[in-house]
């Protein structure tokens, strides 16, 4: 028997092994709830999963090169959660719009911190873009749902906070409720 045929054997390889087709049978679950890649799948012939974690290494190249890095993390930060929104807008329940407006406050918050301190932020936090990306892809995607739990977890309890000591009686789930009755005046007209 060769050495290679004796690794195939192995014990421990052979649960790697396994483990691997697991993840990945459970990855093309997930990923075949959108059909732009399965319609990819279809033309390529290349399975969706290896598409998928393909485009995850490439990213992650990318973002070792620093020039690279801005771009891809601003296009990362925009795509998707665009497209979610959109969805949002258009569906009846008010659960996502918390979502999304919670990630566009903080994206933008993110981009208002870079256009001042970019030089700064990058001398003490030279993954800066690294980490941006993968907090975008906490508070964009569905399974995460980062921005509900970062608008339940701290902004809410912050307005709840400032509208005690502001105002008695307001809230901010009347707050909302004032603002959404403003829009939804205000679009009616």
């Amino acid at each position: 028997m060769s050495a290679a045929h004796n690794l195939q054997q192995h014990p421990v390889f052979v649960q790697a092994q396994n483990k691997a087709k697991y993840h990945l049978s459970q990855l093309d679950k997930e990923l075949t709830k959108y059909p732009a890649l399965t319609s990819i799948e279809a033309h390529t012939q290349i399975p969706k999963t290896y598409l998928f974690l393909a485009t995850l290494v490439l990213l992650a190249i990318f973002h070792l090169i620093t020039p690279v890095a801005a771009p891809v993390s601003y296009v990362m930060g925009f795509a998707l959660p665009a497209y979610l929104s959109l969805k949002a807008l258009e569906s009846p329940g008010h659960q996502d719009d918390v979502q999304w407006i919670t990630y566009w406050v903080i994206f933008a918050s993110l981009g208002f911190v870079e256009t001042f301190a970019m030089g700064v932020v990058l001398y003490y936090l030279p993954w800066y873009f690294v980490i941006k990306t993968v907090l975008l892809l906490w508070l964009q995607l569905p399974a995460f749902r980062g921005g509900y739990v970062t608008y339940n977890r701290l902004i809410k309890p912050l307005l709840l906070n400032s509208c005690a000591s502001s105002r008695t009686g307001a809230t901010p789930d009347t707050l909302t409720e004032n603002l959404r009755d403003r829009v939804n005046t205000a679009t009616t007209e």
